[in-house]
């Protein structure tokens, strides 16, 4: 029989056979990632919740297992769906269908937001942003995605409730478990490291687990560069980069000091002083101590400061300096070591895909501390090394603490409108990059890394290594502005104490044919956190250069090069430091196991001034014109040392001059005398008077406190609240205690009043020297809590400068002694915490020691006081051996024994001077010219 009836449409299975396969392999991988994704969040929680580090190479592990089987499911997931989604979008059931495509949009977005967060060669996205939101995406989805599925399935198929909740039971045990396992090892950073088989004393430097450090692990610079190219080209051309045997000048002095160690113990034991910071390598693999050691050819003498050395520091043990930290022998991803070349792919997409691991165990908050710096650009002599006793070498640390500039320090002379923090701040300067670790640090959009090239001083080793011209044209560019050259004044008569003519601008004066006058050069350090110079302050060549012309003709020169040697005129100004060993002799080979005692330290700290003084005679029967130029130049290293350095070969020293400053004046001449105008300089005046007084203040044996007087009532005069404040300085140095009070009255009430923790240090001073130590303490303990809000919103504080905190001391020491019974317990008490915490912040303070010794002699401690007056013996200065060495000098050297002097008058036209008659164009000769482009990595 025929029918019109049209033959039924066959209906697709939801999940048919073979689909049901793909379906139960995605849901058993994503059940798998599951677990996993609840491991890796429990341990990031954990991380967030301690504070401490528990990633781990099994942590990296199940990450590695979450991106491969992230992106197994990707293709097996879209297909699984797609067909689904084919067999079942027109089925009646439209609330399951529309549960259907709500689950799959939810799947697709964890997919996709999965994909953003991995970073791929070829692929990677890097806005913060993005990044942000596609990681709590990719974290939030799954659980919507576990919601969805199971109201899909509510209006499907029944659901295996049992099965379901014994698969999730026993993965919740399992990461419950292996969290819990995970919790019982953080990663031990943040800890002092022991001492164990490898024992590095005299440095202070220890491994984390007290073995020594295999070299291979320390030398992946190359492993590095693969992502962090700029970083690593920077660091290559960097004085870090040669601080090792593969620096000619370290690697005579270290070898001196090697041969100087086997000589007298047998050993060379004492040399680990110098190696803590400059040859880790060899030194954490164990190679430093064998006496034949072969500094040239061995596979870690040229490392120098790797990647490694500094980025596997965990801890800081102390402020200590001489490499007291604590390293370790870093985790790495899993595949590092691989040979195989796919392997070696997977584990660099396993750092671009989870860098916050690599990022963690190689850069840590102690990273950006002055006290991470100050590790090794601190130094003491310890008694292993010289024999002697304990000595302070070069510090950056203290100096930098102490100073206006790290908001720390009380007692500056002028203040930042913000403190810099720590040391990165200036010599670590962002630099534009497209490495893997640069990011947007401002508003520009701008990819930037911290300068690796470290821009500073160091001007020598880049020339002696080869490196490109623009490696040393960085440092020049650096160094030129970060110290000013003022010549602001004469004196009459050539005399310290002769009619001050000032300021030398915007007048000038005619100049008197037979007269003699002293010409007043101020030098001023402007961008430093620490003393200019620091660092090799021995052998650092930094001299005054000044020249006087009359009609083209050079009339007199101080500070004159020798045209053969390149040698400089000892008797010009240096700013550095003469030491001497015990028996008189100059440290001119950088030999540290010799060093005893300074001649004469003519360092000048950050934002303070020094003061040059030059007799000028002007000859009878001169007229015209008088040209005056000064220059400030700056070479790495004298001709002593490159002599040691370069031997028989010597010829000349040719390492470039800097020249960081330069001022010039055109002195009429005339016998009536008077003055005429001339160009305005664009230091406000009273700056350049106090300045002037600074560094006439300054001076080591405060002979000039009356020209510094005169100096800063001048500065009053023209309107500035510095003059009065300073004043007072002056007067509380003479004991002039009523004038103090009133100059810091007159500073006080003045229309714009210096900054309130200048005025309150003082006042304080002023107090305790009139025997008010009530008040004085009470100022006192102001400043130790900064209670100034002008200072805490410029980033300052006060609590750290161990001056103050023992000031504090010695306040409450003198009201315990003002005081009885319970009040007296108290106030010493009170002054036992602060010797205290002043040793906190520097453990090898004298005073400190001292006071603490007396104190708890007299509350009965008699073991802890004993340590601190061993501990005072140990770290006071021997002042009878001094003398004999700097008196053996003195009589050896005359021109070292005249800028030892406490004020010293240089001659520019002594008889002497004709061997160094080299003009200004030989020094340019040897300055290195600037480029046309400026380097990129100068500030």
């Amino acid at each position: 029989m025929e029918t019109n009836a049209r033959p039924r449409r066959r209906v697709r299975r939801a999940v048919g056979p073979r689909l049901r396969v793909l379906l139960v392999f995605v849901l058993a991988l994503f059940a798998l990632l599951l677990v996993n994704s609840l491991y890796l969040g429990g341990v990031t929680w954990l991380e967030w919740y301690s504070g401490e580090t528990y990633q781990d190479f099994n942590y990296q592990a199940m990450f590695l297992f979450h991106l491969a089987a992230g992106l197994l499911l990707l293709l097996p997931a879209l297909v699984f769906m797609g067909l689904h989604m084919r067999n079942t979008w027109s089925r009646p059931n439209r609330r399951a269908v529309y549960v259907g495509f709500a689950l799959f949009g939810v799947t697709l977005a964890l997919l996709i937001s999965g994909l953003l967060l991995v970073r791929f060669d070829f692929f990677q996205i890097r806005d913060p942003l993005i990044r942000d939101v596609a990681y709590w995406l990719h974290v939030l989805t799954p659980l919507i995605c576990i919601w969805l599925f199971v109201l899909h399935r509510l209006v499907g198929p029944r659901i295996r409730w049992k099965s379901g909740l014994a698969v999730a039971g026993l993965g919740a045990v399992f990461v419950l478990g292996m969290i819990v396992l995970q919790a019982q090892d953080p990663r031990q950073w943040n800890r002092p490291g022991q001492y164990g088989e490898a024992d590095f004393r005299p440095a202070l430097t220890r491994s984390a687990t007290g073995n020594y450090i295999p070299a291979e692990t320390m030398m992946m610079d190359d492993y590095c560069a693969s992502c962090h190219a700029d970083v690593h080209a920077q660091w290559s051309d960097s004085v870090h980069r040669f601080a090792s045997f593969n620096n000619p000048v370290y690697l005579m002095s270290v070898r001196n000091t090697r041969d100087f160690a086997m000589a007298r113990d047998g050993n060379v034991d004492a040399a680990r002083f110098c190696a803590g910071c400059h040859d880790l390598v060899p030194l954490l693999s164990g190679a430093f101590d064998d006496p034949n050691f072969d500094d040239v050819n061995h596979p870690t003498a040229h490392a120098g400061i790797t990647c490694t050395s500094c980025h596997a520091i965990t801890h800081v043990n102390s402020p200590r300096g001489n490499g007291d930290f604590t390293i370790e022998e870093p985790i790495h991803y899993p595949f590092t070591f691989s040979e195989n070349g796919f392997l070696q792919w997977v584990n660099a997409q396993l750092i671009l895909a989870k860098p916050a691991f690599h990022q963690r165990t190689f850069l840590k908050p102690l990273h950006e501390s002055p006290e991470f710096c100050g590790s090794c650009h601190k130094v003491h002599l310890p008694e292993h090394l010289n024999g002697y006793k304990w000595l302070r070498g070069q510090n950056h640390y203290d100096s930098f603490l102490l100073s206006g500039v790290s908001g720390h320090g009380v007692t500056s002379f002028y203040y930042p409108p913000e403190a810099e923090p720590n040391c990165n701040g200036c010599h670590m300067p962002h630099v534009p990059s497209d490495d893997f670790g640069a990011r947007v640090r401002d508003d520009s959009g701008v990819y930037t890394v911290s300068n690796h090239l470290f821009p500073a001083a160091n001007t020598a080793i880049p020339t002696l290594v080869g490196r490109d011209p623009a490696v040393v044209e960085a440092h020049q560019e650096f160094l030129r502005g970060s110290v000013r050259l003022d010549l602001v004044a004469l004196r009459a008569d050539g005399r310290i104490d002769g009619e001050l003519i000032a300021p030398l601008r915007p007048q000038l004066p005619v100049l008197q044919p037979g007269r003699d006058y002293l010409l007043e050069t101020v030098i001023r350090t402007l961008r430093l956190g620490h003393p200019f110079t620091q660092g090799t302050a021995d052998s650092n060549q930094v001299w005054v250069e000044l020249e006087v012309e009359h009609e083209g003709e050079v009339i007199a020169r101080s500070g004159a090069m020798d045209p053969d040697t390149h040698e400089v005129d000892p008797w010009s100004h240096f700013v550095n430091v003469w030491m001497l060993d015990r028996d008189g002799n100059r440290i001119e080979r950088r030999n540290p196991e010799d060093i005893f005692v300074p001649l004469y330290n003519h360092q000048i700290p950050p934002g303070a001034a020094d003061v040059v003084h030059y007799r000028l005679a002007v000859p009878e029967g001169l007229s015209g014109e008088l040209t005056v130029t000064a220059r400030l130049h700056y070479r790495k290293f004298d001709n002593i040392l490159m002599r040691h350095v370069e031997g028989e070969s010597f010829q000349r020293n040719e390492l470039p001059i800097t020249v960081i400053a330069e001022d010039r004046l055109h002195f009429p001449i005339g016998e009536a005398g008077g003055w005429v105008q001339a160009e305005a300089t664009d230091i406000p005046e009273w700056q350049r008077f106090n300045d002037y007084g600074i560094g006439l203040l300054r001076k080591p044996e405060r002979r000039q406190l009356r020209q510094a007087e005169e100096a800063f009532a001048r500065v009053e005069a023209l309107g500035s609240s510095h003059g009065p404040l300073n004043l007072a300085r002056v007067y509380l140095e003479e004991g002039r205690l009523d004038e103090a009070a009133d100059a810091l009255q007159r500073a006080s009430a003045h229309a714009e009043p210096p900054v309130p923790w200048s005025m309150a240090w003082w006042s304080g001073r002023l107090l305790f020297e009139q025997g008010r130590f009530d008040a004085a303490y009470s100022v006192f303990e102001a400043l130790a809590e900064t209670r100034f809000a002008e200072a805490r919103e410029r980033g300052f504080d006060f609590s750290r400068d161990y001056r103050l905190l023992n000031q504090l001391g010695l306040t409450a020491l003198e009201q315990a002694r003002a005081s009885a019974g319970e009040a007296a317990d108290e106030a010493r008490q009170s002054a036992r915490r602060w010797f205290e915490a002043a040793l906190v912040q520097d453990p090898e303070n004298a005073v400190a020691h001292y006071n603490l010794g007396r104190l708890l002699d007299e509350l009965g401690d008699a073991s802890r006081a004993q340590f601190h007056s061993a501990e005072y013996q140990r770290y006071r200065v021997d002042d009878n051996a001094r003398d004999r060495a700097i008196n053996l000098a003195r009589q050896s050297n005359p021109a070292a024994d005249h800028a030892a002097d406490a004020v010293v008058i240089y001659d520019p036209q002594r008889p002497a001077r004709d061997r160094f008659s080299a003009s200004a164009a030989l020094i340019a000769e040897r300055v290195q010219p600037r480029s046309t482009t400026p380097a990129e990595t100068a500030p």
